[in-house]
């Protein structure tokens, strides 16, 4: 079940699933930011989130690196460049028996990369909430 869901996920990145998030997210998904200290809960919030991401970071050189899958459960290392700054994280995708993601955790290492995600990921959700 994971892979489909982590396929779909690849396919949504690459702007290749119509349906979207929509078609990926159970709608009591729960994410879990690494700059906002309380868990999101929602496919609206989730979906947010998600798609302010891939505009943040999914643009220029990102690339997952490795990829585990067991169960239902998925770590996904990846890569990019944010200001100049590294960027290294990974995301953990569960999914349940319908194939839905019900969490999305995103852990992003070093701090200067932290602090540079922040401050681009506000940015962006802001421009996002006025639309």
């Amino acid at each position: 079940m994971i892979e489909d869901v982590i396929d779909r996920w690849h396919r949504f990145l690459a702007g290749e699933l119509p349906g979207g998030l929509a078609e990926v997210l159970a709608d009591d998904v729960v994410f879990y930011s690494p700059i906002v200290y309380t868990p999101q809960h929602g496919k609206d919030i989730t979906t947010l989130y998600l798609q302010a991401a891939k505009a943040t970071l999914g643009a220029g050189d990102f690339r997952y690196t490795k990829q585990v899958l067991a169960g239902d459960t998925a770590v996904l290392e990846f890569e990019t460049t944010l200001e100049g700054k590294y960027v290294n994280g990974v995301d953990i995708i569960r999914c349940d028996d319908t194939g839905a993601i019900v969490e999305f955790r995103v852990m992003i290492r070093p701090l200067q990369a932290v602090n540079a995600v922040h401050e681009q990921m506000k940015a962006m959700l802001e421009s996002m909430q006025q639309q």
